[in-house]
């Protein structure tokens, strides 16, 4: 039988380039995001070019229970995940108190909040049949505190930290857990979170690779881009405090604060 890949925040740049990646190798697709339209047009791509099966799911993660929601719908459908990509996210930046209560509030619902959920409910399926996969989408800023984007530091923060751990706790069920770091990506993340990207922006394709292949063979996690990697060892080798200070004179001059 052919996997079956459930990828949420399908609908554009990493997400999307997971569908096209996966598709590639065979395997059959449930896609996720907000943007039916999207979602419909990227069913329509895949279909035309590659002989395999996409369904399509319409759900907005950043809504609470709407990871429980969207798993009846994988029941009720008698769909089955053998590999889980959290992709769905986003951040804003600026000052903490400035922004919107909202944003703040949906930022963690979607980045921490519906994953873990999600994951929850697919590695239970998971472990009955002892075989899966799940790559979790973190960033290079789980690794340090990040001034200006308080929230979105400390989610990805979050999601780096649970995927480790799961990836010790499962391994005696056959279940592969990766966490996946990019840096600064060429996608819309940042018509949301702002001109906050340092240094060269690496490409979609380049992420997914790195993390399908990392995946593969059940890494702890990997940081995409060797760059990207180099600025993550600063936390190594600095203190918490300094490494706050750096992170939030570079975001500041970003963002002409």
């Amino acid at each position: 039988m052919r996997e079956t890949v459930l990828i949420t925040g399908a609908s554009s740049g990493i997400g999307k380039t997971f569908a096209f990646e996966y598709a590639g190798q065979g395997k059959n697709l449930i896609l996720t995001a907000r943007s039916k339209d999207k979602l419909d047009k990227i069913k329509k791509e895949i279909e035309k070019k590659f002989s395999v099966d996409v369904k399509v799911l319409i759900k907005d993660l950043a809504k609470e229970n709407s990871a429980a929601e969207l798993y009846r719908e994988l029941k009720q459908n008698d769909l089955h995940v053998d590999i889980l990509v959290n992709n769905a996210g986003f951040g804003t930046s600026g000052e903490f108190h400035k922004k919107e209560f909202a944003g703040q509030h949906d930022q963690i619902i979607l980045n921490c909040l519906s994953l873990a959920d999600l994951t929850y409910f697919i590695i239970k399926d998971m472990a009955e049949k002892n075989s899966g996969n799940i790559i979790n989408i973190a960033s290079t800023a789980a690794f340090q505190p990040v001034p200006y984007m308080a929230v979105y530091g400390a989610t990805k923060a979050f999601v780096l930290s649970f995927s480790e751990a799961l990836h010790q706790e499962y391994k005696n069920y056959g279940i592969k857990v990766t966490a996946v770091c990019p840096g600064a990506t060429e996608t819309s993340f940042f018509d949301t979170a702002g001109p906050v990207g340092m240094g060269m922006h690496r490409k979609a394709e380049e992420v997914v690779k790195t993390a399908v292949k990392a995946a593969g063979k059940n890494k702890l996690y990997v940081v995409d881009g060797v760059k990207n990697y180099g600025v993550t060892l600063l936390s190594r080798f600095l203190t918490r405090k300094k490494t706050a200070e750096i992170s939030g004179k570079i975001l500041k001059k970003s963002l002409n604060i």
